[in-house]
């Protein structure tokens, strides 16, 4: 009797210690799951990855199932991912997106190859005259939005360096031009007047958006490189873009626009050419719009 007792007493604990065997390795087996990440993405993950896109149970996962979790994949319980989209890069200049060629464009290109279209009869529409609180002694005219982006310069110039400007000379007719011209042709020669002054039919001042511009303290006049050493000739430089004008002739580009450095000539392209021309450091229309240099007239 009491060896049947010892020998039950034998087979429960052989018993015990081999459900408990088991138990330890259901515990290990658990803990490698959680450590190797099978079970990291919950209960709901490792279903979807045991049953085929038709419900059935499948020893591997779905083929509907991603391995990647995608922006629209929600799992319970834990944070969808936050993607955030490149920026498009910003759109390109568009230099076709006016005319260079039509006298009324704010992109027309005048210079010794290409002069204004029917010059000799050509007049802008829409000149005005400047406010009268803008110093104009000589009674110029621009057009209207070329005028109206002037005003503006000149009171941030006031503003900021506390320089009053002055206009000094704006549009010019063709047979204005022709006055003009021929006094440096009497003054200078043929060769010293087409550095400095444009013959009839190729001066930007015949567009009605050209400004040549002074101040009422440096006491320089439109000779030489006095204004370009001036606090509003430097203020302009630097700042006349914000308001849609560049300095067309500028300092080294003689090989390329045909005219000596003019500090004080300011032509009107619109603000956002003028922004692009500063922004990329392109100093003159020619290169800009990628026309050829115009050092001289073609006969």
């Amino acid at each position: 009797m009491e060896r049947e007792r010892a020998r039950r007493q034998r087979r429960t604990r052989a018993i015990v210690l081999a459900v408990a065997t088991l138990l330890v390795a259901a515990v290990v087996a658990t803990g490698t799951l959680f450590a190797t990440g099978v079970w990291s993405l919950g209960g709901d993950r490792m279903a979807a990855a045991s049953v085929s896109s038709t419900g059935s149970p499948t020893g591997s996962p779905s083929p509907s199932v991603s391995a990647t979790p995608t922006p629209s994949a929600s799992v319970p319980g834990i944070p969808a991912p936050s993607f955030t989209p490149e920026p498009p890069p910003p759109p390109s200049f568009d230099k076709a997106a006016l005319s260079i060629d039509d006298p009324t464009s704010p992109w027309v290109v005048v210079n010794k190859l290409r002069p204004i279209a029917d010059g000799a009869d050509y007049g802008p529409p829409d000149l005005v005259d400047l406010p009268a609180d803008m110093p104009n002694p000589n009674g110029y005219q621009l057009r209207a939005d070329a005028a109206a982006a002037l005003e503006e310069m000149f009171h941030a110039a006031l503003a900021e360096i506390g320089v009053q400007l002055v206009a000094q000379s704006g549009y010019r007719s063709y047979s204005v031009q022709v006055r003009a011209y021929d006094y440096y042709v009497n003054s200078l020669g043929v060769a010293g007047a087409d550095l400095t002054s444009a013959r009839p039919g190729y001066s930007e001042h015949q567009t009605g958006m050209a400004m040549d511009i002074l101040d009422t303290v440096s006491g320089c006049s439109t000779d030489g490189r006095c204004f370009a050493d001036t606090a509003a000739g430097q203020w302009l430089a630097a700042n006349a873009y914000r308001f849609g004008y560049v300095l067309r002739y500028p300092d080294g580009g003689t090989p390329i626009t045909g005219y000596e450095f003019e500090p004080w000539h300011y032509r009107w392209i619109g603000v956002p050419a003028a922004t692009e021309m500063h922004d990329t450091g392109v100093t003159t229309l020619e290169e800009f719009f990628g026309l050829p240099a115009a050092p001289d007239y073609a006969g």
